[in-house]
Parts: C-alpha cells; sequence; structure tokens
C-alpha cells in the first residue's frame, strides 16, 4: 500500500503562494491594516496611547457635534470598521484606509505642528493603496480565466 498525501484543490495553489514575495508583502499588508486600525480605533476611547482629542482641528470640532472626545469616539469606531474590512475584502478595506487616511491627512495638515505626522501617513496611504492593488492582483489570480 501506498501512502498518498490529498489536498484540497484551493489549498494547493493557496500553500504556493506563500513563497511568493508579492503575495508575502500582500499578507505583512492586510495584516497590519487589519491589526493597526482595530487597535488606534479602540484607544480612541480608552486614549491609553495618546490624548487623541489634541489631534483633531479645531475647525472640524466646531462642524462636528459634541465635543472633541465624542468626536474620537466615532473616528474609533470607523477605524475599528475599516480595519475589519480589510480582513474581509482587503480589495475594498484597502482603498477605505486609504480615503481614511486622506482625510486624516487633510486634518492634520490644518493643525500648525502636526506635519511631521501627516507625512507619516501619506506614507501609510501608499501602503493602503498598493494593499489594495495587491489584493486585486491577488483576486484576479484565484479567479478562472
Amino acid at each position: 500500500m501506498s501512502s498518498t498525501t490529498t489536498t484540497t484543490p484551493s489549498a494547493a495553489p493557496r500553500r504556493a503562494s506563500l513563497g511568493n514575495p508579492g503575495y508575502q508583502a500582500f499578507l505583512v499588508l492586510r495584516t497590519g491594516f487589519t491589526v493597526a486600525p482595530i487597535l488606534f480605533g479602540l484607544d480612541k476611547f480608552t486614549n491609553l496611547l495618546v490624548d487623541w482629542p489634541v489631534y483633531l482641528a479645531p475647525w472640524i470640532d466646531n462642524v462636528v457635534p459634541g465635543s472633541a472626545q465624542q468626536a474620537m469616539y466615532a473616528v474609533g469606531v470607523i477605524e475599528i470598521v475599516a480595519g475589519l474590512a480589510v480582513a474581509v475584502a482587503p480589495r475594498f478595506g484597502g482603498w477605505l484606509v486609504a480615503g481614511w487616511l486622506a482625510g486624516i491627512i487633510v486634518d492634520l495638515l490644518t493643525i500648525p505642528g502636526h506635519y511631521d505626522i501627516a507625512l507619516r501617513d501619506f506614507g501609510l496611504l501608499l501602503g493602503a493603496v498598493a494593499l489594495a492593488r495587491l489584493a486585486q492582483h491577488h483576486h484576479s489570480e484565484r479567479q478562472p480565466h
């Protein structure tokens, strides 16, 4: 008797993809853009990492109802949803995170002294766009032609 290893049709290509540097990059970005928004979103409710309302431009605070901390609660919910979207549907979630980061950049550019953080977030925006594009590529590879 000979023993053979059987794999499901979808498991073998996925395992083979793990050796592909492009797929590895996709997984790193997907993991990062899932975990970071969820963690930072949760922190908007506790302010353990930083006093988040400081990063809300005064003109935005004047436009949104409630206090700056209440606005951060809404921001936290949006960030948690964005992280979950990346986990479930990275082709969409990557663009959602990129758009959200664009809004954060606009906010930060209107607060003197926060330009360095806006520049950092621009780099994150580029990473989110790369995630969305890699997700599209890897989704297309899995589709039958």
